[in-house]
């Protein structure tokens, strides 16, 4: 019997879930990750770099340091780099093109801010590396576009970390499963809540640079600008040059699940509407909205809005809602399933199916998985592009004031040229991401 027949085996012999959502015993124990990473050989780990070392970085350096040995780190603050090497054996470099370039390293880990995702990754697949990179996965569409091509070219892995599709109780995985089982009917409606937690500041005024920081390699293709501790680390988030504020930062991981329940992962919205939201106006300050509203037609005549005040996601039919968040996923058609194991059985097959690379519950596991089993990951290159694309839309139509008509095959604004040029944006010369 096939290892996917155990599983739906498996699947058909679970109870039901013990409350409304906290927990899926269909995924717990064997089908989910432990995981038993330590008993693999030595010799059977592949060697780790990580680029981008800060905060997350060195958590997800740390997270693949269970399933691989790490040879190097590389950050352009020194003090980062020295830092996540500590009780390690591992060598501390500046550039990450140093790191790039070693044949010792199979796949890398991508830390970095924002802005500097999409050139590392491209540059790491066609040095030859599996990569695991950090959400959002891009700062423009044309990234995206970029990135897909290249994985294509290459046939190499690429994960990016939005794990609510592997972790959190694999409660989003079963917010999805429920959706494409149309057991909510037509869906009618989407909201995607992002948490309240913008910056909001300035003006900053110029500082010395530190020390350990180059800042000129910092800022990459982003404009020269002077240092302020505001732009750098953390809360380069809150900063347009560096990202897209809240509604990529949490936005890449809550339009995901909505794009994914919707079978719109590998597609997209057709009208975006930002006209709701005001940016702000500080000069040398914050200038990502804090509170955005905005409004999306999805086909099937889907709306979908953006909102802030907490995290969650929450679908609509009409014949029944479900809310989902870290926590649970809650509402009327979750209870029928706790009661009903027929509809159980039904949704937790839905889940294997919507799983197809692996066991859900890790999502470093799920990327080393496809490393050696050259499978597309849960978290691929397209669907990440798409959903992160959504956002960029989002950001698009709240700075030119005005509703957007997007078409998802060509990837292109409909009749708008000046919205068409900030699919992409300019790049310093010397950052330039070349494919």
């Amino acid at each position: 019997m096939s290892q996917r027949q155990n599983r739906r085996q498996f699947l058909e012999n679970t109870g039901r879930a013990a409350a409304a959502g906290a927990i899926l015993p269909a995924f717990l124990g064997d089908l989910c990750y432990g995981y038993q990473a330590e008993n693999k050989a030595k010799n059977d780990r592949p060697r780790l770099g990580s680029i981008g070392v800060g905060g997350q970085g060195t958590g997800i350096m740390n997270r693949a340091r269970e399933f691989a040995d790490l040879i190097a780190v590389a950050d352009v603050d020194s003090a980062h780099a020295q830092r996540a090497i500590q009780n390690t054996k591992a060598e501390a470099l500046g550039d990450y093109r140093t790191l790039l370039d070693r044949q010792d390293i199979d796949v890398v880990t991508i830390g970095t801010p924002d802005h500097w995702h999409s050139k590392i990754c491209i540059d790491a697949l066609q040095a030859g590396k599996d990569v695991y990179c950090e959400k959002p996965l891009t700062l423009t569409i044309k990234e995206g576009q970029q990135i897909v091509a290249v994985v294509k070219e290459t046939g190499k892995v690429l994960q990016v970390g939005t794990q609510q599709r592997s972790e959190n109780s694999l409660v989003f995985l079963r917010a999805v499963a429920t959706v494409r089982s149309g057991q909510l009917g037509k869906i009618q409606k989407v909201t995607v809540s992002l948490p309240l937690s913008t910056g909001v500041g300035g003006p900053f005024e110029k500082q010395e640079i530190p020390k350990s920081l180059d800042w000129n390699t910092w800022l990459g293709q982003a404009p020269l600008v002077d240092y302020c501790p505001q732009r750098c680390h953390f809360n380069f988030r809150w900063w347009y040059e560096y990202s897209g504020g809240i509604v990529t930062d949490w936005g890449a991981h809550h339009m995901d699940i909505a794009q994914w329940g919707l079978a719109m992962d590998q597609s997209g919205p057709s009208t975006i509407d930002g006209t709701k939201t005001k940016l702000p106006n500080v000069p040398n300050g914050f200038n990502t909205p804090k509170e955005p509203i905005i409004e999306y037609t999805y086909p099937r005549d889907i709306q979908l809005q953006i909102v802030t005040g907490d995290e969650f996601v929450v679908f609509e039919g009409d014949k029944g809602r479900i809310k989902v968040n870290r926590g649970r996923v809650t509402g009327k058609p979750i209870e029928e399933q706790d009661a009903d194991k027929g509809l159980m059985d039904k949704v937790n097959a839905l889940m294997v199916e919507l799983y197809p690379s692996g066991k859900p519950g890790n999502h470093m596991a799920n990327f080393f998985e496809c490393v050696k089993s050259r499978k597309s990951p849960i978290s691929d290159a397209v669907s990440q592009h798409r959903s992160v694309s959504a956002c960029h839309l989002g950001n698009i139509a709240v700075r030119l004031q005005r509703k957007l008509e997007w078409d998802p095959v060509k990837e292109v604004f409909v009749g708008d040229d000046e919205a068409n040029k900030m699919i992409s944006r300019a790049q310093r010369e010397g950052f330039e991401i070349n494919t």
